[in-house]
């Protein structure tokens, strides 16, 4: 659940601020390194390399979980819900996206995000150099994890670099597919669910909550050069890319925001079934990312639509009702 992110990983302090550095490198303590990565079929993957040691271990998920910890976003607050044993590689997971997100969004780089696989590729042949890929190395062997999510989140990343818009609902929903599905299929393989059902039910949510970000950030985005409404959307309702950049509130941009958040409103509710079959551990989670979309919509409509006046966001309070429902195993009214 989730995407690399919030669902989403922008408009927040890059990882180099955290005062460590952000470049695929070795990891300044004792390094073990040997064995190779193999993948059985496009679901298995067994990491043959021998475990780093404790002492490395710690040192590489208090790297992940500082920096996790420095950015207030759905991701990282919803982790807070899970099981402890759980959370170090929930950390692991999103230093890894968060990252990658910086290269794509601060730097604009497609070499450090090429760079940034090989060293993927390096943690899955036994070897990890970077703190990152050595908690994600130790997490992907415990929990079977393929490369397949990690890679795709980088697809996703690369195309930011370029970003050339979305022609059709369609096309968005292929973004999303790598841009915001593999952070909530990465979380089901934390907990021992690799199933189709369960997979398509996280792609719901995940979706849904990128979905509901990109409505909730028009403006932000349109300052970035990104318009993530599929043109043929805006054809239908008649609004044009120079009447976002003017932020003009019109009828027509009300019913184009309406037709969005019907939509993606749809794919959230539908997506909560998931909540039905896990266990308490994550149930709490599902529910609270899915909550957290919905509530997202309902704050755009609360200001009438009008994100470009002030981007409409959910308070601390917005996200203690949040938790506080999801404990109690239901989504917020």
């Amino acid at each position: 659940m989730g995407a690399a992110g919030s669902s989403r990983l922008d408009s927040v302090r890059p990882a180099a601020d955290l005062g460590v550095s952000i470049e695929p490198q070795r990891a300044k303590f004792d390094e073990r390194q040997g064995g190779s990565a193999t993948v059985s079929g496009a679901a298995v993957v067994e990491l043959t390399a021998a475990p780093a040691d404790t002492r490395q271990l710690d040192a590489a998920y208090a790297w992940c979980r500082k920096l996790a910890r420095s950015h207030y976003e759905n991701f990282t607050i919803a982790s807070c819900l899970m099981p402890r044993g759980i959370r170090r590689h929930v950390h692991a997971i999103y230093a890894y996206a968060r990252i990658a997100d910086d290269f794509a969004d601060e730097q604009r780089s497609i070499a450090r995000l090429d760079q940034w696989q090989h060293e993927l590729e390096l943690a899955y042949s036994g070897a990890p150099r970077h703190p990152v890929m050595i908690a994600v190395a130790d997490t992907a062997r415990r929990y079977q994890i393929p490369p397949e999510p990690f890679v795709d989140l980088l697809k996703a990343f690369r195309s930011d670099v370029n970003f050339q818009g979305f022609e059709t609902a369609t096309d968005l929903l292929s973004y999303a597919r790598y841009s915001a599905n593999p952070v909530g299929r990465l979380v089901l393989y934390l907990f021992g669910f690799r199933d189709p059902e369960r997979q398509r039910l996280s792609d719901l949510i995940c979706t849904g909550l990128q979905f509901a970000n990109f409505w909730q950030d028009v403006a932000i985005d349109l300052a970035k050069g990104r318009i993530y409404f599929p043109r043929r959307d805006m054809d239908q309702y008649q609004v044009t890319a120079d009447d976002l950049r003017h932020g003009k509130l019109t009828a027509s941009f009300i019913g184009l925001m309406r037709h969005e958040i019907l939509r993606t409103r749809e794919m959230l509710l539908a997506g909560t079934a998931l909540s039905t079959l896990v266990g308490r551990g994550l149930r709490r989670d599902v529910l609270m990312f899915a909550g957290g979309g919905l509530a997202i919509l309902r704050a755009i409509e609360h200001v009438g639509y009008d994100v470009f006046s002030a981007r409409p966001k959910l308070t601390r309070l917005d996200y203690v009702k949040l938790g506080w429902h999801a404990f109690g195993g239901r989504l917020q009214p």
